[in-house]
């Protein structure tokens, strides 16, 4: 898999040749993550940080709270490691600070190892110190302590002259079982899918930027096909992950995909497919991912218009079902509901939604029965997506709210509040 760098120094998105000489400045951060969120984690680097220069602070908390982000980049308080993964880092990368005593006090499956390395011997500081410790010698003494590594071969990084396959059997079984990401100077899919088979994932950034390496060649270089036509058949789910449909794909459809953020398939009669050019019923590209065999796509997607199948149904299966279904039907309930209808009143009567939201509540916390609760739960779940939806959110918001809040490792006390009902 890739795991797609933004090197971040001065606000700017930057890549480096051997962590010294400045190669070219790749421009805003944000619009680089919204094309490489489209394949998995992103690695975040502050630079600045890492030089002791200052630090990017700001910009990388925006792009933890909108992607699936790696943060490293001098994180060397184990406060400063912690703030990190309560503003949403998926994982943290820890470089001169990869000891056991520090590592320790953090949650073992949120924390990389950064294991940089001019000649096989560890550096650290921003790759200005030598440590006199070899990159084994360091799995060795951390692997209690860390989920997964990242190894960069200082040597060859932003130089494009390919990396180290030759070390990377001995590293994997140095690992045991934690995760191991390499970088400096991966450049081709070979590579990429010589890494994959190893399981190793490979951190790719100069490649990228000067168009050597395309995105959609990078996430597909590991895919393999059984067909006679070599497509990937691929299955579209929603933001749910709720099944749509069945399509197939090839390179060419994925990187038009990537590129332009939409549903792109490819149809066995027709050839390139994008979905909704015809009937309006388009969809945003959230997410590409490979199956563990690597033979199966998985597009999620946002889906426009009244669904997916050709039938105007949600999906192939017919319509869907749940919270998702029921958040769905009000917001379309929002712009036309019959005249008389009680969901109508509720949406142009807030007192109205209060008293409900309150009574149903309050009906909840007085049932006894499990069937009783049911039935209340069910009540106060469809008063709050009224409430939810008469101010424009969505499901899909409060569930991505629900998911970054599950990645803080810092606990409120969650003391009851002394609250003045006003107007839901």
């Amino acid at each position: 898999m890739i795991i797609p760098s933004i090197d971040i120094m001065g606000g700017q998105a930057v890549q480096l040749i051997g962590g010294e000489t400045h190669a070219l400045d790749a421009g805003d951060p944000f619009a680089i993550a919204e094309r490489f969120g489209r394949v998995g984690p992103i690695a975040v680097i502050d630079l600045d940080a890492a030089l002791g220069q200052g630090d990017n602070q700001e910009i990388i908390r925006g792009l933890c709270a909108r992607y699936r982000c790696r943060v490293g980049g001098g994180i060397r308080t184990v406060e400063a490691a912690r703030a990190w993964l309560d503003a949403g880092a998926e994982q943290i990368i820890i470089g001169t600070q990869a000891r056991p005593d520090f590592l320790s006090e953090l949650p073992r499956e949120r924390c990389i190892a950064a294991l940089d390395a001019r000649e096989d011997e560890v550096v650290i500081e921003g790759w200005r110190t030598r440590t006199g410790e070899t990159i084994e010698s360091k799995m060795a003494e951390l692997n209690p302590y860390v989920a997964g590594y990242l190894v960069t071969f200082v040597e060859n990084e932003g130089r494009l002259g390919g990396t180290r396959l030759d070390r990377v059997p001995e590293l994997v079984a140095c690992a045991k079982d934690r995760a191991l990401t390499i970088a400096g100077g991966v450049t081709t899919a070979e590579e990429l899918s010589a890494l994959d088979r190893q399981g190793v994932d490979a951190q790719v950034g100069m490649a990228l930027y000067t168009g050597r390496l395309g995105l959609a060649d990078a996430l597909t270089a590991p895919m393999v096909s059984d067909r006679p036509d070599g497509l990937w058949p691929t299955v579209v789910v929603d933001e749910h992950q709720r099944a749509l449909g069945f399509c197939y794909s090839n390179l060419t459809s994925v990187q038009e995909a990537l590129e332009t953020g939409k549903g792109v398939y490819w149809s066995r009669r027709r050839g390139l497919w994008r979905k909704g050019e015809s009937s309006g019923n388009a969809q945003e590209l959230i997410r590409v991912d490979l199956d563990c065999d690597r033979d199966a796509l998985r597009f999620t997607v946002r889906q426009a218009g009244p669904g997916f199948c050709h039938t105007e149904t949600t999906s192939c299966w017919g319509p869907l079902e749940g919270l998702p279904g029921l958040a769905q039907t009000l917001a379309a309930r929002q712009r036309s509901a019959p005249p008389r209808s009680y969901t109508k009143r509720l949406f142009e009567d807030p007192e109205l939604l209060q008293s409900k939201l309150l009574e149903e509540a309050r009906e909840l916390l007085e049932a006894e029965s499990a069937s009783d609760a049911a039935w209340e739960t069910a009540d106060l779940l469809y008063f709050t997506l009224v409430a939810m939806t008469a101010r424009g959110a969505t499901l899909e918001q409060v569930i991505d709210t629900l998911n970054r809040r599950a990645l803080g490792v810092s606990r409120r006390r969650g003391d009851a509040k002394t609250l003045e009902v006003t107007d839901v």
